[in-house]
């Protein structure tokens, strides 16, 4: 017999653990968005669990974040990392897991957010097992955006594409975080399904709580420093390469006491490795060597401090459908300077909040840093102005509350579609 809680809700993000390290291989923005939402609805009320994949045999299989709010590693696969592109296999045995799990619980989700393609084919098997289930669905990247640069699709490709069609075509919604993803859902992936748009967040009383002084005299920079901050995973597509040229290969790096700060953390000899050493092998090669650091993983005990410490933030990616970065700078009162692409044409405003420059164009990205580092008064009035934008519209506070509130009204819709089939199957058995 379950016991069946309106309020209680299931976040499954199958390859980003909402409970692991931020900055560890394919532990970025996906694994921010969904804890910082969990441990928000769960604030607002709600009872949420959030189910992930087992990666390694020492993680413990539940972790209490906060009342109400736990991650859930569920057995699919070797408890070993795996890259995305390989887990699809492993899917079935995850529902399996979560349906066993539910059982063993004693109680019945009444929606389920699904987050990435992968967890997406999760929640809509799911639903054949449960009909009532409702499904809200966000993707994070989508394929045919990511498969536009590449000459031949990969191995995974066709499947990947087919099931977001097939998510956006029948869940009961699909979360949109910019205006430019819900574009390209409807011009690249379908016309049909429900869109609904909701920005990711920040916490804004995290971000911009200490002044650029305090923040440069805890992490040892110098007052006159001019420190260019770039934040993120170590992968190609996240433009890092674009940045260090735009440094190496302009008259930046002949700019006193520049300061070129590459943050986050690598795994020696996985994808993010491999990709820290080539990123440091261009910096030895253009002579950048002595202006820059690799701080590594930045955390809960000093992104903050970075962030602050900037006097401009880079974001150089291909391709954003969001970008947590931007908004995490934004409320760090740093101004940012980012690839003309997706969701970063929705967060950075130019000439107001930041710039927006052509993504690959090391030249152009150069341009706009000497601007802001050249200009300090211009560069306090864009972070100002970014603090302000992020506070109105970013705050993690505000993006649970809109979830939130379409979760109750599409768990509405359906139990008013329910009730009355239930109501005239016991009319008919009164009958007879």
């Amino acid at each position: 017999m379950f016991l069946k809680q309106k309020h209680r809700v299931a976040l499954i993000s199958v390859d980003g653990d909402p409970a692991a390290e931020i900055g560890q291989e394919e532990a970025g923005g996906q694994n921010v968005y969904v804890r910082q939402v969990g441990e928000t609805l769960a604030a607002q009320g709600w009872q949420v669990d959030m189910f992930t994949r087992r990666s390694d045999p020492e993680q413990p299989m539940i972790v209490e974040h906060q009342p109400h709010c736990r991650t859930i590693r569920l057995v699919a696969g070797p408890a070993e990392f795996m890259s995305r592109d390989v887990l699809f296999d492993y899917l079935p045995e995850f529902v399996e897991q979560f349906l066993a799990f539910q059982t063993q619980e004693g109680v019945e989700y009444s929606l389920v957010h699904t987050h990435y393609w992968l967890s997406s084919w999760v929640g809509m098997r799911l639903k054949r097992q449960m009909p009532s289930l409702v499904q809200v669905h966000t993707y994070h990247s989508l394929g045919a955006v990511k498969y536009r640069t590449l000459g031949d699709l990969p191995p995974i490709g066709a499947k990947r594409l087919m099931v977001e069609k097939d998510c956006l075509e029948t869940v009961d919604s699909v979360v949109a975080t910019s205006p430019q993803e819900r574009e390209h859902m409807r011009s690249l992936v379908s016309t049909q399904g429900r869109i609904d748009m909701i920005p990711c967040g920040t916490d804004i009383s995290r971000f911009g709580q200490v002044t650029r002084a305090e923040a440069r005299q805890q992490l040892g920079f110098a007052p006159e420093d001019k420190i260019v901050l770039y934040v993120g995973r170590f992968d190609p597509r996240k433009g890092i390469e674009t940045l260090v040229r735009a440094v190496g290969e302009s008259d930046l790096r002949h700019l006193p006491n520049l300061k070129l700060v590459i943050g986050g953390g690598s795994r020696p000899g996985k994808s993010d490795g491999l990709e820290r050493d080539r990123i440091e092998g261009i910096v030895q090669a253009l002579g950048l060597t002595a202006i820059t650091q690799f701080p590594g993983r930045l955390g809960d005990t000093n992104l903050h401090l970075y962030y602050a410490a900037a006097d401009v933030c880079v974001v150089p990616s291909h391709y954003e459908p969001f970008g947590l970065v931007p908004i995490e700078a934004m409320a760090s009162h740093t101004p940012v300077v980012a690839s003309n692409v997706g969701g970063l044409q929705y967060t950075v405003v130019p000439e107001v909040t930041g710039l927006l420059v052509p993504p690959k164009d090391a030249e152009a990205f150069a341009r706009a840093i000497a601007r802001i580092l050249k200009n300090p008064a211009w560069r306090d009035k864009l972070g100002h102005a970014g603090r302000q934008r992020v506070e109105l519209g970013f705050s993690w506070d505000s993006v649970a509350s809109r979830l939130g509130q379409l979760y109750l009204q599409l768990i509405a819709s359906v139990a008013a579609e329910v009730v009355p089939i239930e109501m005239e199957e016991d009319a008919q058995e009164v009958a007879a």
